[in-house]
């Protein structure tokens, strides 16, 4: 995917980190925020329809209209559910799908960040259990729906929450180092009966994007289609990873990948099965 000359600028450039700096101070963020959830930002949201043509169709509008525009941004579709056949993972959000295989040193390039497994999980012990697995990587853009639903059943064994945060600006950070930026995360272990053990996370937008999860204790159980949660305002990304040998990626799926080798996708396809 080819980043825009303000991305570019924003994280490739001195003056740029500099700037986003500025822009990821705690206040920033909670002022954009206060802003897009009041009623005075629904007018954004005629405009950001039209811009990223954006299909409303099935769309749960409130009466009077959306009151802001984040009551646009996590708009709801009607939940659909269907009985699933044992063995099929579906997709858990709209969006463009990318598979990975997870093989030793890998580097995950997540919203213009590369990541080890280590470092994405803040967790080097279970990074292992990962290694030779598959990572499905789903990037979100502004014009999908922006909720997320759970791929498969199981039990919740672990869920965290890990804080963003900005690497130094120097110049020779960045001849140096090759991840300036980690954004916010979210993410549940989870033991499926049809796929093992499945790490669900979520990467929040590192300037306004907010994730919210519903809750879920550790312990609970979890059914493939119900809804997680949803982001707020900002480009967002969620990544499934999965142990070795545990599923089969979806061949017809993958023959609508694009040349950037990623697979436009909707909730509830169906992306794999179990082995």
């Amino acid at each position: 995917m080819k980043d825009s000359v303000s991305l570019r600028f924003l994280y490739k450039t001195v003056p740029g980190r500099m700037l986003l700096k500025l822009l990821v101070q705690p206040w920033v963020s909670k002022a954009a925020g206060c802003f897009l959830s009041s009623s005075c930002s629904k007018g954004l949201v005629p405009y950001y329809i039209r811009k990223h043509n954006i299909d409303m169709n099935g769309i749960s509008i409130p009466k009077g209209g959306f009151s802001s525009f984040n009551s646009f941004f996590t708009r709801k579709r009607p939940e659909e559910y269907r009985a699933l056949p044992q063995k099929e993972l579906i997709s858990p959000c709209d969006g463009y799908l990318r598979v990975v295989k997870i093989k030793k040193d890998v580097v995950l390039e997540v919203k213009h960040s590369g990541y080890s497994l280590g470092d994405l999980l803040k967790d080097s012990g279970l990074a292992k259990k990962f290694e030779d697995g598959t990572a499905l990587i789903f990037r979100l853009t502004p014009s999908n729906y922006h909720r997320y639903c759970y791929p498969a059943d199981g039990n919740v064994l672990i869920s965290r929450r890990i804080k963003g945060k900005l690497h130094c600006v120097r110049p020779i950070a960045l001849r140096t180092t090759p991840v300036f930026i980690q954004n916010s995360r979210e993410y549940q272990v989870v033991k499926t009966k049809q796929f093992g053990m499945m790490v669900q996370m979520e990467v929040g937008a590192l300037l306004v994007g907010k994730i919210s999860n519903h809750k879920s204790l550790v312990g609970s159980y979890v059914q493939a289609g119900k809804e997680k949660g949803y982001f707020e305002f900002g480009g967002s990304t969620v990544i499934l990873l999965f142990q070795k040998d545990s599923l089969t990626v979806n061949e017809e799926l993958m023959k609508r990948q694009d040349e950037e080798e990623e697979t436009p996708v909707r909730m509830g396809d169906v992306i794999a099965w179990g082995r």
